[in-house]
């Protein structure tokens, strides 16, 4: 245990406090100090113990309107998280769906190229009997003028 020297209200306190807390314990003190002082310069010489339980009062006020704010930023905050997550919930299902719908076109490309190469094929082999047919209806015409 430490002790501490501190001044309040112009009068000297020795307080015992842990180890490494000296510092801690004189801001606060230095802060009542200063927030006693201000009252009693508003409200003027109202008795010591009035003006301790009126500091006091201040104080809790602030600490709970301080709770207060914090309690409010934490529900905006979930609020918010709860929002992100449907929105990156809402991008994957859309990434999701958009990779689905790539891989059906990559199919239906793949399929319709598959078209395009047989009906390629079928067309050529076509065109070679076609060719084939007409050599031999030249040729055949070709034989029956030489007859004639």
């Amino acid at each position: 245990m430490a002790n501490v020297n501190i001044k309040f209200n112009g009068k000297d306190y020795l307080l015992s406090c842990d180890d490494g807390q000296e510092e801690s314990l004189k801001k606060l003190t230095s802060f009542l100090d200063k927030k006693y002082l201000e009252l009693k310069s508003k409200l003027g010489n109202i008795g010591e113990n009035k003006l301790l339980l009126i500091t006091s009062i201040k104080l809790i006020d602030e600490h709970f309107d301080l709770k207060q704010r914090i309690s409010e930023q934490k529900n905006k905050l979930e609020i918010l998280s709860k929002k992100f997550k449907e929105l990156k919930s809402l991008a994957y299902d859309y990434k999701d769906t958009k990779e689905d719908e790539i891989k059906n076109l990559n199919e239906e490309i793949e399929n319709f190229r598959k078209s395009i190469e047989e009906t390629s094929t079928s067309y050529e082999n076509m065109l070679d009997k076609t060719t084939r047919s007409l050599e031999k209806i030249i040729k055949n015409a070709e034989s029956t003028s030489k007859i004639q």
